[in-house]
């Protein structure tokens, strides 16, 4: 069947990117201003390596992650791409309004944009579990919606649950996952025979996957540890992702291959599983004293994402007809929910025993404050869920699922793709 890409999304496609950029050029321009102190000046060179290693993050590894499907590799690293500019753009003018509270001009650093780069990241996660399923004016809508949820979320974390800036965006990892799961939840289902066979990997797309899952293991430790400014806090997150982040790595590949009749290494459970240390540890990780708790929490992180690839996908899809194109649930939901129960225990483990009433605030602080975001990420992500399966969208038709020439051009159609 035809593409009806061309025709049914390109005006309405152009003219909301379009509109919207303007206005938010204009936006930028009546209520932004750079910082000019010197003192900020000093600051720029000493985190301006950590906002690169969260750029490349960005850019390189999840938009090489998804890209494991035969059939669909262009659209995943250019809509990722796309996503991530227009999340940018729009989380720097949500988080300087939000935390002023004002229409006064909000004063723009390094900072901002480092943070505002990975809470887009949130989309960038969340959009694993649609890629292929839905159009770019539908992810542009979902960006718009997900990123002011993700900005909401951790500006109420702060101001109710007394979060500070690291905890309350490391918690990105369950709030993306959820979002992007109740967001599947809504899309037409179940996939059609057509799509499933489109949606098998290949060698060279699983090749260009796992040149996304090396940039993001390199570069774990400088997100976990991108917004500590305490120098031994720091220190803590570095070491420790790493060292998680290595044992996630041998127990994906050991585990893979006990798990194969044939002792034979599944190439998905290496796209995801050699992560999941690195997200477990993403909330604790300046808390643990210790490199033995993060190795412990780094084979724990392994074992429940091989788990979730070999049993919860299958499992999901079965019973409830839900499809997570690329494992979004095991690879950072997950995780994510160990990193946070992790980081609760830890908490309260700070607190004296002697003084029980501390302890029990602190504990219904933290885990209302993890409670919180998972709620948040799944009713926006129900309110998106519901808006992209509007027709006027135009969502491609079932049988153009993961397919590339549903939105490119080719300049010709090789034989084999």
């Amino acid at each position: 069947m035809g593409s009806k890409y061309q025709k049914s999304v390109r005006g309405p496609l152009t003219l909301w990117a379009f509109m919207l950029e303007v206005i938010l050029i204009l936006i930028f321009f009546f209520f932004t201003s750079y910082e000019t102190s010197v003192k900020e000046q000093e600051k720029l060179m000493r985190t301006y390596r950590d906002f690169q290693d969260v750029i490349i993050m960005a850019v390189l590894g999840l938009g090489f992650l998804n890209t494991s499907l035969r059939r669909h590799c262009w659209s995943s690293v250019a809509f990722n791409l796309f996503m991530l500019a227009l999340g940018v753009q729009l989380t720097v003018l949500l988080d300087g309004f939000l935390n002023q509270l004002s229409l006064r001009k909000m004063v723009l650093n390094l900072s901002s944009i480092q943070i505002s780069t990975m809470s887009a990241t949130s989309v960038l996660i969340s959009v694993g579990v649609i890629l292929g399923k839905v159009n770019l004016l539908q992810l542009l809508l979902m960006t718009m919606i997900e990123v002011t949820a993700f900005s909401a979320t951790r500006m109420v974390g702060k101001e109710v649950f007394n979060m500070d800036n690291h905890i309350s965006m490391m918690y990105i990892h369950v709030f993306a996952a959820f979002f992007g799961l109740t967001v599947a939840c809504c899309l037409p289902k179940p996939l059609p025979n057509e799509a499933e066979d489109k949606e098998q990997t290949a060698t060279s797309p699983s090749l260009f996957a796992m040149l996304g899952t090396l940039f993001l293991w390199m570069f774990w430790p400088s997100f976990n540890s991108a917004l500590l400014d305490i120098p031994d806090e720091k220190k803590k997150a570095l070491f420790n992702t790493y060292y998680a982040l290595a044992v996630s790595m041998v127990t994906a590949i050991s585990v893979s291959a006990l798990a194969h009749p044939q002792g034979k290494i599944n190439m998905t459970h290496i796209h995801n599983a050699v992560l999941a240390g690195g997200v477990a540890v993403g909330a604790p990780c300046y808390l643990i004293p210790s490199p033995w708790l993060a190795m412990v929490l780094g084979l724990v992180a392994g074992l429940i994402s091989i788990w979730g690839a070999m049993y919860l996908q299958v499992c999901l899809q079965q019973t409830l007809d839900l499809h997570d194109t690329y494992g979004v649930q095991y690879t950072f939901g997950l995780p994510g929910l160990l990193g946070g129960i992790t980081n609760i225990v830890l908490m309260a483990l700070q607190v004296k025993w002697t003084k029980i009433s501390t302890l029990g605030y602190q504990i219904l602080t933290d885990s209302g404050a993890f409670s919180f975001t998972i709620i948040m990420g799944v009713g926006s992500g129900l309110l998106t869920g519901m808006l992209l399966n509007l027709k006027i969208w135009k969502s491609p038709h079932v049988v153009n699922y993961f397919n590339d020439q549903t939105f490119w051009k080719f300049p010709h159609l090789a034989v084999g793709y």
